[in-house]
């Protein structure tokens, strides 16, 4: 992994494939949060309203309350959403930016857990002052709670539909005789996995011989693991075009079993 001072995450896969990401910057960051912010904010007052807790709990017990309740606020709603939306939260999904392990790896709960209770650090003394001074010097734009959980924020631009045809045009898939498995698959597989298979069928020509054997052999025993197909269809299949198949039933999910 590398990150360039024009904001880009280089990140490469052992396989060899290269996934370059943007970074967030500060400003993007800070307004995705203010969301978030404003957001929590209506939670706690919504709690504050419906319940009778002063005069249950008197002024001082109010107090630490109040304060026990938007620390719950704050975590269980960044932790909640990183884990469940896979790195974003509402304001981050509005802005289209995703937390994402630094190394490319799968984002842990973990990791999720770590850098939201450093966001309390972060937030020193107001405003965040401590997280926006550390995300300007570092390089890869990370806040404290970045660096200990090894998060970045990356902006998600949603990725153009590929042009496909020089892959997979004119071929059979015999994977597609079978529509159960195949939507098996798609359920499966992370955007990840497909975009790794497929960044390998488009860069298959610039890769060694050797290399290029070990790659799709060490994918299409992936795809094999994740969904069984029938032996009999699979036996015959080179691995390279196994992987074919596959990228086909991912990318093209909604044309029909006709051979193409």
């Amino acid at each position: 992994m590398s990150a360039e001072r024009q904001n880009t995450l280089r990140i490469r896969t052992p396989e060899g494939v290269e996934f370059a990401h943007l970074l967030a910057g500060p400003i993007p960051r800070a307004m995705a949060w203010t969301i978030d912010a404003f957001v929590m904010a209506t939670l706690f007052l919504a709690v504050m309203f419906l319940g009778l807790f002063e005069a249950l709990l008197g002024a001082d017990a109010m107090i630490a309350f109040m304060f026990l309740i938007i620390f719950a606020i704050q975590l269980g709603y960044a932790i909640g959403q990183e884990w469940l939306w896979n790195g974003q939260t509402l304001g981050k999904r509005v802005l289209k930016l995703r937390v994402v392990d630094s190394h490319g790896l799968q984002l842990q709960f973990n990791q999720v857990v770590i850098r939201n209770l450093l966001r309390f650090v972060d937030a020193l003394p107001i405003l965040y002052f401590v997280g926006g001074i550390t995300t300007l010097l570092n390089r890869s734009s990370q806040r404290l709670g970045d660096l200990a959980a090894n998060t970045v924020v990356i902006r998600n631009h949603e990725p153009k539909q590929p042009n496909l045809s020089r892959v997979l045009s004119g071929k059979f898939n015999s994977l597609r005789q079978f529509p159960h498995l195949t939507a098996r698959l798609q359920q499966r597989v992370s955007p990840r996995e497909a975009t790794i298979a497929l960044q390998a069928l488009l860069r298959r020509d610039e890769m060694e011989s050797t290399a290029r054997i070990e790659l799709f052999t060490t994918l299409a025993e992936h795809f094999k693991e994740l969904v069984k197909f029938p032996e009999e269809i699979t036996e015959g299949i080179s691995d390279e075009n196994y992987v074919r198949n596959i990228v086909d039933v991912l990318f093209n999910s909604r044309k029909k079993a006709n051979g193409n």
